[in-house]
């Protein structure tokens, strides 16, 4: 069954951070980030200076939605279900998604959270799909964010931390996507033909750890990535889901106009998307200009990806997930009218 991308947006906080501005509030080095990570800006929805959270995930994920209602030129009553995929929820409850709901004024709509990292939006897809396919549901608003306001204190003396703790200041970015999914055909014609999303377990370490922690003081870093066993292991799964995409097509990557490749920083997704053999100017990539934003990445380069997809084209999405090495994935048709 064929479900359809009838509106998308994306909400991103404030003003673009660059690595001037960065270098500055965490004892950085902009050269280091420039050639290391290869990213330029990214948006915080916390004042780096005070500390003040100005933007919450409720109100990006809100604003993204009410986008992409817009877009898809829908009122509110039409939903019939809202999935908001995150790793970092505001509170433990009530879930954000709910507090997401009440601002939409949104009633008798099911609603679903999902604790995910950068397979996030596409496993929210998948959940989509099993709803719409069910018949009881028409439409439904599918949103995916991230907010790095619990990693960031003002007041740390950040010149003594670790470089392991530095880089994820670098690398991570602010944001929320939304898409309004539907069984029915929209003015966009961008067909979601087919979901992939697998947990893969090989035995291996998780190589992403984000700690959740009340006001009880605790000691270790809250957010960890092993970069080493990530830029070892991801294009390997990701050449898997590439392979397993491409046999549902039955094509080859000449076939597919467009690739929306994982994003995990600037350099790290060039040098991916080289390994995989893709095209360089069908590749849709974000993570430069947002930072990782997790859950939103995925939507971000949609929102891309629909400003430049023609009628008749098909695009293969693929997302990796390095907690627990989770593969995702998606192949998109444009239809003509």
């Amino acid at each position: 069954m064929t479900n359809y991308i009838n509106g998308l947006a994306i909400s991103l906080p404030g003003l673009a951070v660059d690595n001037q501005e960065l270098a500055k509030c965490f004892s950085l080095n902009e050269e280091w980030i420039n050639l290391f990570l290869g990213n330029r800006t990214r948006h915080f929805g916390t004042n780096l200076r005070t500390g003040e959270q100005t933007h919450s995930l409720c109100d990006m994920a809100t604003d993204a939605a009410l986008r992409a209602l817009a877009d898809a030129g829908i009122a509110r009553g039409d939903i019939d279900f809202v999935i908001l995929a995150t790793a970092t929820p505001d509170r433990l409850m009530p879930a954000t998604v709910n507090e997401v709901a009440t601002q939409l004024q949104l009633r008798d709509v099911q609603t679903y959270q999902l604790q995910s990292g950068c397979s996030g939006a596409i496993q929210a897809l998948d959940l989509a799909n099993v709803l719409l396919q069910s018949g009881r549901n028409r439409c439904g608003l599918v949103i995916g964010a991230d907010a790095c306001n619990k990693f960031i204190d003002p007041a740390a003396d950040y010149g003594k931390a670790k470089s392991s703790e530095l880089i994820n200041y670098a690398l991570f970015g602010d944001g929320a996507g939304a898409v309004v999914l539907s069984s029915v055909r929209g003015a966009r014609q961008l067909a979601l033909s087919h979901v992939h999303y697998t947990f893969t377990d090989r035995g291996w370490a998780p190589g992403q750890v984000v700690e959740w922690r009340g006001s009880r003081a605790e000691q270790g870093e809250m957010l960890r990535e092993d970069y080493k066993a990530i830029e070892a292991k991801v294009p390997v799964l990701a050449e898997e889901v590439l392979r397993h995409l491409l046999g549902c097509l039955r094509a080859s990557i000449r076939d597919v106009q467009w690739f929306l490749p994982p994003q995990l920083s600037g350099r790290m997704t060039q040098q991916l998307v080289d390994r995989l053999g893709l095209p360089e100017s069908r590749a849709i990539n974000c993570v430069a200009d947002t930072g990782n934003n997790g859950n939103a990445l995925a939507f971000f380069q949609l929102a891309r990806l629909a400003d430049v997809i023609e009628p008749g084209q098909r695009a293969v999405a693929i997302a990796i997930e390095s907690s627990r090495w989770l593969r995702a994935g998606f192949i998109l048709h444009s239809e003509s009218v």
